[in-house]
């Protein structure tokens, strides 16, 4: 995505840098974009020491069948904490169940294959998929007609024959799989849970979900047992698998759009790794040490898992195809005998709404779990990921809230924005527009000079600078305007694909309901792309016909192709922005004719030179 500025208005010399600085606007976003995601080989395989990756999924773990049995009836005999190994290997496993809780935010469903996730979906009119709307089904809702409203966000969809998200196996001398079936109560806390209890060989594990009254978040306890009479290690796993639906991702392309691909992420060290299709595994050897967080991290949305007492040394795996992402969490297990080794661990499932992140442990968390107010933050807001334009983009999402909190309207927000920045450049537009006015006035002299040194351009250009310095005119003044709006633009297309408070937030009538997708019917990049045209025109135009041609036309015409399938939100900028300029230099033309009696008057101190070349 480009951030040019074809609003202030150049002079006639410099016309040609509006084409190269559109190209490396284009080239600069799309350079990080598509260049700047880690790069690394793919990880060893096979791995058994504690210093190596470990598989992100058991390929022999079953996803749970629809229509099981709710939970509604105490774990079978002996298969409690207080049963022998060798009865609990005599035991056949428990039936197949699910347990269900509905909270105000999410509904959640586990099962006791595995003990993992099997959905987890969010409540909310925002909380939803991002609606992949047709052209025809764009200009349905403009004449009054309806679209189903995309499904809900579910974090956790389950991957055929993947260990469920939350899902914990131990590898080592002594195996548990990620598809041990569980016994499971409901606990009695204030905010509602669930434990869950499996014995295999020498483990009994022993795993407990946490909800505080309201929120996004939850206390996730891991507790291993050796239960035998011998030192037993390992590696206890942790792993969040996730289907994904082609329909509802993509990948960020130049004429189609920003896309919206969900990354396998884990924060090890200082260093923060994601893994999305056609990407290039992490390095092996960064991706091992202190553990901050991992989970899957989507444009809006995130399930992210944390260790609630600080880093913890491990490692993490990534695996990203088109279907599935998945990330493997790894950490070292040592128990003596009887011995219990406790993990515990903060989620986060939610929107990354910037201060719900930042709070993270929130209070309601922290007065469930008894944990201390100065608990560790994982810092979880930094997948909000603004990238270089991050100071530029959380300034202009700061002012936009300001105006959304006056006008209750985002569209009117990004408008008000838009006057905003026009009004700070003003200083700077106004002279390049006087400028550029001047110029008109020298382009007989100018042409007059391009044909007496058409075999001679150094003498042509030596000969045209002093006739702009003669009128005290800089050809290169309507280039600072642009070049200050550039990282403007940038910034607010980087601020429309992350920021969650613009995601799914109309603006008039039913078509435009998410300033963050596209104009379903590009009547927005249409408008604006005919208001550029309009811009090109009120500007002097110089140079040879083909010339003037291309600037007035062609750039114009690319220019709205690039932006058809980027963020509404963006069109509205840039249309709003290419209106107050076509005002402001409507008027200061008819002042600039005023203030000369109709010939066309200067302000004092910009000299205007005859035919002849002799000035006024």
């Amino acid at each position: 995505m480009n951030d040019l500025d074809p609003l202030s208005p150049n002079s006639a010399d410099s016309q040609r840098r509006l084409l190269v600085a559109l190209a490396l606007a284009m080239a600069l976003t799309f350079a990080y974009t598509f260049f700047f995601a880690p790069k690394g080989p793919p990880p060893e395989a096979g791995a058994a020491d504690a210093g190596q990756v470990v598989a992100a999924a058991d390929a022999g773990t079953p996803v749970p069948a629809p229509g099981t049995e709710t939970v509604g009836t105490p774990p079978p005999a002996g298969t409690g904490p207080d049963a022998t190994t060798a009865t609990a290997e005599a035991t056949p496993p428990p039936p197949v169940r699910t347990l269900s809780f509905e909270r105000q935010w999410a509904h959640y469903t586990f099962s006791t294959q595995g003990a993992g996730l099997a959905s987890a979906v969010l409540q909310g009119e925002k909380m939803r998929e991002q609606q992949q709307v047709s052209i025809a089904e764009g200009y349905k809702l403009l004449f009054g007609g309806n679209v189903s409203p995309p499904p809900q966000m579910n974090l956790a969809q389950p991957v055929q024959g993947q260990p469920l998200p939350l899902s914990v196996s131990i590898e080592g001398p002594s195996p548990l799989p990620a598809n041990a079936r569980y016994a499971v109560a409901e606990t009695g806390s204030a905010g509602g849970g669930a434990t869950f209890t499996a014995r295999q060989g020498p483990w009994e594990v022993t795993r407990s979900f946490q909800w505080p009254k309201e929120g996004f978040e939850l206390v996730y306890t891991i507790q291993v047992r050796n239960t035998s009479a011998q030192p037993a290690t390992g590696e206890m796993q942790v792993h969040y698998n996730r289907a994904i639906d082609p329909e509802n991702e993509h990948p960020p392309s130049f004429f189609g759009g920003v896309g919206n691909l969900s990354y396998a992420s884990c924060r090890v060290g200082d260093e923060k790794h994601k893994l999305a299709p056609e990407q290039s595994q992490p390095d092996v050897e960064k991706t091992r040490g202190p553990v901050h967080y991992f989970g899957i991290d989507q444009q809006y949305f995130l399930s992210a898992l944390y260790p609630l007492e600080g880093p913890l040394q491990g490692r993490c795996e990534f695996v990203a195809t088109a279907q599935a992402r998945a990330v493997t969490a790894s950490f070292p297990l040592t128990a003596a005998p009887g011995q219990t080794v406790t993990y515990r661990f903060g989620g986060y499932f939610g929107p990354k709404e910037d201060d719900l992140l930042a709070a993270v442990p929130g209070q309601a968390l922290r007065e469930a779990t008894g944990i201390a107010a100065t608990a560790y933050n994982p810092q979880l807001s930094e997948t909000i990921d603004y990238g270089m334009w991050a100071v530029i983009a959380k300034l202009l999402v700061t002012i936009m809230k300001f105006f959304h909190g006056l006008t209750s309207n985002w569209g009117v927000a990004v408008i008000l924005l838009t006057v905003l920045v026009k009004v700070l450049l003003l200083p700077l537009t106004h002279r390049s527009m006087v400028s550029m006015e001047a110029m008109k006035k020298l382009q007989p002299r100018i042409e007059e000079l391009r044909k007496k040194y058409a075999d001679d351009r150094e003498r042509q250009n030596m000969e045209m600078m002093k006739v702009y310095q003669e009128a005290k005119v800089n050809p290169l003044g309507g280039c600072l305007p642009m070049l200050i709006q550039m990282p403007v633009w940038i910034a607010l297309f980087t601020a429309l694909r992350n920021s969650y408070d613009i995601y799914q937030e109309p603006f008039f009538g039913p078509v435009w309901r998410d300033l963050t997708y596209k104009d379903p019917t590009y009547l927005l990049p249409l408008a604006l792309g005919v208001s550029m045209i309009i811009t090109q025109k009120l500007q002097p135009q110089m140079g040879d016909p083909t010339q003037a041609k291309i600037m007035t036309w062609f750039v114009p015409i690319i220019f709205t192709l690039t932006l058809l399938n980027y963020p509404a939100g963006l069109a509205l900028y840039i249309f709003t922005n290419n209106i107050l300029s076509i005002a402001q230099q409507y008027g200061l033309r008819k002042w600039l004719e005023k203030r000369g009696g109709g010939g066309g008057g200067l302000p004092a101190g910009t000299a205007t030179a005859t035919a002849g070349g002799k000035r006024k």
